[in-house]
């Protein structure tokens, strides 16, 4: 489970709160390590970049990536991770929709397929479903964003799928 994972993470970093703010952040949006450097895919952000976003001293960013590079399992982790075209906030200007689900349980599973199933039966196609990870994120919530507008009538059969506590739809 991505809690236990995070667990992992954070207990190397247990000692030093602003270290783990910066991990915490390179997660959140895919940030790469590779060599010296942090990378968003193929561009690389500048040590004092990530600390003004992450909030921190300079030398709080290049001590997180000393003690990553030092841990071959932290490396290993933090060396491979992406970061994601998140369409949410899009979706209106392409005319589609973007449907944020507030999960009752994140950990629930079958929350996806439930409303998918729904949006199937009425010929509606997801663009892309992105869960935000309980590790990044203080309430974690579904988006699922459709190539056509989510027809009023369908809000109350998604608000009463298995697992949803609550729906909004952009």
């Amino acid at each position: 489970s991505s809690i236990v994972m995070w667990d992992k993470i954070a207990n190397y970093f247990e000692k030093y709160p602003s270290q783990a703010k910066v991990a915490r952040y390179l997660l959140r949006y895919g940030l790469r390590i590779e060599k010296e450097h942090v990378f968003c895919g193929d561009v690389r952000i500048a040590d004092s970049s990530l600390a003004r976003a992450a909030g921190v001293d300079r030398r709080v960013v290049k001590s997180t990536l000393d003690t990553i590079r030092n841990d071959p399992t932290l490396l290993k982790f933090f060396s491979q991770l992406q970061p994601t075209t998140h369409l949410k906030n899009a979706a209106s200007a392409m005319g589609w929709s973007a449907i944020e689900i507030v999960p009752t349980d994140a950990h629930e599973p079958g929350i996806i397929s439930s409303v998918a199933e729904i949006l199937s039966k009425s010929q509606i196609s997801i663009r892309q479903a992105i869960v935000d990870d309980p590790m990044t994120s203080e309430e974690p919530k579904l988006f699922i964003v459709t190539e056509s507008q989510v027809p009023a009538e369908l809000i109350p059969l998604i608000r009463q799928s298995r697992g949803v506590k609550g729906v909004t739809i952009y």
